[in-house]
Order: C-alpha cells, then sequence, then structure tokens
C-alpha cells in the first residue's frame, strides 16, 4: 500500500463507501481531458465526468487561468451588504440564457443546498402573503439531495432509512413515464385540488438517482400547466441536467411551459469548484421585497458567491456556449442514437435510453432494478479492469461523459459496454 493510500485509510472518511469492506479507492493524481492518471500509472477514462460535475474536462487550462487571475483580485468577500463583478456578470449571464422568466440569482455552495433554498422560497412566497401553502409535491423516484429538506424531497430509495422519522412529509406522484402520464396528471391534480400546495418540485426529464430515468417533456408541460392553473408553483432541479447535458442548455429549454424556480449546480463551474444557484421569477423576489424585515430570506452561507467559483462558472459559460462545445454536445448525442439503435435488441438488456449525452442501459437480473442490486459491483469492476470509470446505479449502467471526450475514447467505452453485455447475458 502506497505512502497516500496509508494515510488516507488512517484519517478519511468516503462518501457512500461502508470502509470496513469496500477496498482501496484509486489514488488519483493528475487529470487531463477525459483522462484521470494514477498514482500507479493507469489511465482511466473518466466515463462519468466524476459525478456529473466535469462537463468541459480535467484541468481545462482556460477555466485554471480564469480562477488564477481572480485569485489574484479577490479570492472572498462577505455577499450579505457587499458585492463584486463576478457574481454580476454571472448572474447577468445566467439570467440570459435561462428560460425568459426567470429574473433574479440567489447563490449557495451545492446542488442540496439550491434546492434547500427554492424550497424555502416556496413556502415562504405564500407566507409572505398570508398564504398557508405547507404542502410540497415530488416524484415517487426522484432524488434532490443529502440535507435534511433534500432527503424529504427525494423517494423511497433506502438511502434514508435511518431518518425517515425526521424529514417532512411530502405527497408523491408517480413520474409520467411513457404508459403513465395520465396517471401521473390524475394524482398530481387530486393533490393541487385540495388547495394547500405551494410547490412541485422535479428533475426535468431525467431523474439521475433513481436510474437514470427519462420521460417526455410533453408530459411535463401538462404538470406544469396543471401547477399553475391550481396556484402551486413549479420547481426544476437542474443539478445534473443543465448547462448541455440533455443536448440543449437546460432540459427546461424542451418544455412549453416555464417553471417558476431553478436549482442549478455540478456543471455550473464546470466541476472545478463548488457553487449553485437558485433562480426566480420576479413575482416570487417581489413577496420579498418589502419595508418589513421579516419578509426578508433569512439564508446565506459564508461562501455565498465566491468570487473564485463565480470565475470558474463564467469560464465554463464561455466554454459551454462555444461552437466547439456544442458541436461535441451534438456528436456524442449522435453517437448515442446510432449505439442504441446497433444494440437495442440485446437479450443482456431491460432497456437502453438516451437524451442528449446521457445513456443508460439497464441489465437483466435476477433481482428486481434497484440502487442496492448486487450486480452493481461486478459490473463497476468489469468496467475498471479496462480502465474506465462508469459507476452503475445498480444494474443501470450510464455514459455521462466530459464533453470533450474524444471518439476513440468514446468508442473503447461502447467496446466495453458490448463485452459487458455478452459476459452478463442472462
Amino acid at each position: 500500500m502506497s505512502d497516500l493510500l496509508s494515510r488516507d485509510a488512517q484519517y478519511v472518511w468516503h462518501p457512500y463507501t461502508q470502509m470496513k469492506t469496500a477496498p482501496s479507492p484509486l489514488p488519483i493524481v493528475k487529470g487531463e481531458g477525459a483522462l484521470l492518471f494514477t498514482e500507479d500509472g493507469r489511465t482511466l477514462i473518466d466515463g462519468i465526468s466524476s459525478w456529473w460535475v466535469n462537463i468541459h474536462g480535467h484541468s481545462h487550462p482556460y477555466i485554471a487561468e480564469r480562477i488564477a487571475a481572480q485569485a489574484l483580485e479577490l479570492e472572498h468577500v462577505i455577499f450579505s451588504g457587499f458585492t463584486h463583478p463576478p457574481a454580476v456578470d454571472l448572474a447577468e449571464k445566467l439570467i440570459d440564457i435561462l428560460p425568459g422568466n426567470m429574473a433574479r440569482v440567489f447563490y449557495s455552495d451545492n446542488g442540496s443546498t439550491a434546492v434547500e433554498i427554492a424550497v424555502k422560497m416556496a413556502i415562504q412566497y405564500f407566507y409572505n402573503q398570508g398564504m398557508s401553502r405547507p404542502g410540497i409535491i415530488a416524484f415517487e423516484q426522484a432524488f434532490h439531495g443529502e440535507t435534511f429538506g433534500a432527503m424529504s424531497l427525494s423517494g423511497e430509495l433506502a438511502l434514508f432509512d435511518a431518518f425517515e422519522k425526521h424529514l417532512f412529509r411530502v405527497d408523491r406522484i408517480p413520474a409520467p413515464f411513457p404508459g403513465r402520464e395520465q396517471e401521473s396528471l390524475d394524482a398530481l391534480e387530486a393533490i393541487l385540488k385540495q388547495g394547500d400546495t405551494c410547490a412541485f418540485i422535479f428533475e426535468p426529464l431525467i431523474m439521475g438517482a433513481g436510474g437514470m430515468l427519462m420521460y417526455e417533456p410533453e408530459a411535463l408541460d401538462a404538470l406544469i400547466k396543471c401547477c399553475h392553473e391550481h396556484g402551486a408553483l413549479a420547481i426544476a432541479d437542474e443539478v445534473m441536467t443543465g448547462f448541455g447535458r440533455t443536448g440543449k442548455i437546460f432540459a427546461c429549454d424542451y418544455l412549453e411551459e416555464t417553471p417558476d424556480l431553478m436549482c442549478l449546480a455540478k456543471g455550473l463551474t464546470g466541476g472545478v469548484l463548488p457553487l449553485s444557484a437558485t433562480v426566480c421569477t420576479a413575482d416570487i423576489f417581489n413577496a420579498f421585497y418589502s419595508e418589513d424585515k421579516k419578509r426578508t430570506l433569512f439564508h446565506g452561507h459564508s461562501f455565498t458567491a465566491n468570487p473564485l467559483g463565480c470565475a470558474a462558472a463564467l469560464a465554463s459559460m464561455d466554454l459551454t456556449l462555444s461552437e466547439t462545445c456544442q458541436n461535441s454536445i451534438a456528436r456524442l448525442t449522435a453517437r448515442h442514437r446510432a449505439f442504441i439503435e446497433e444494440v437495442k435488441a440485446h437479450p443482456t438488456l431491460i432497456h437502453i435510453r438516451a437524451r442528449g449525452t446521457i445513456l443508460a442501459m439497464e441489465f437483466h437480473t435476477p433481482d428486481a432494478t434497484s440502487y442496492f442490486n448486487n450486480m452493481r459491483d461486478q459490473l463497476y469492476n468489469f468496467f475498471l479492469d479496462q480502465d474506465i470509470i462508469l459507476r452503475p446505479l445498480g444494474n443501470v449502467v450510464y455514459v455521462m461523459p466530459p464533453y470533450c471526450l474524444t471518439d476513440e475514447q468514446l468508442e473503447k467505452i461502447y467496446a466495453a459496454l458490448r463485452e459487458a453485455m455478452e459476459a452478463f447475458k442472462p
């Protein structure tokens, strides 16, 4: 065991890891593009953008240069009572590319917190107007994060059993998967008719941790429209889907209806620094805009709108909106579609699906499809043995690469997927 691993084993507690039984982590010492390099000389293809955040690849020089330049100007300043150019520049650029009803940007540091803030805004929006509408609606298989509010909003994924008694009540409806659209809409409307719902929160078009489950824009449009007809707010959790993942800049760009709040994180900074944003309409902001200090949104963090994070986000946005990046997103989208046509009839697959740069394959298994399916570790190690990082959600293997992934690297991933389909044939 290397010195790095020895020290890690002595002091570090890793996320989503049973520390007693898990193998030693891989020591990564360098990253470049879609590649990660281990201490002992292996070169790995990062097929999941390091937990969905690293959209432009590792150690991107343009982002690094922008952060370095900002660090020499201003590394941080309290954001309550103060402001700075990177935060204002980023807010302007976000509003410019978000759906047209978005008007205000509230910064925080991660996706779970962005979700928490959106829910606080929704609840207090009605409270400030003298209305009590405490109800919140979410999908049954949703995942919105790991803080207590975000856990409450998430579906019954068996990840949060220890905290169940401490979570607040959320009304759940089935997601509008193909064939279940009307069932989902009927369930939503039945709850909304009770008149006490403040908001419906959803992962637009792709439900990530629930298994990369996908549904169509028309179905979501119907749900959002129903919310607005009953006076409830719609919250789009675009933490995973934002900044090109679905083939458009935001998943909500596929919609006719528009949400009232949006949560952004992960790809916001290109995966370089922690930063998130909760964005809302002018109507929501105006419910807090008052001479009455009690109507203030009392929320903030030490590192709110950190200038380095904002600089990274501005650089990442430049890259995302560039012709080169948009062409890469289109290339990955087309390659995924072609791959699906090639393998969709394979007997190993229960289902294969894609939206934009995200490809998901559900493998046949004796056990039910779930996050805890025993096939997960077998599949993970199968790909890692081929120097490819794919982190299955149970028996669902997904590919969510950096946009800079080359055709050669993508073909290596596809080849490994083909081998896996043969190796795990039922």
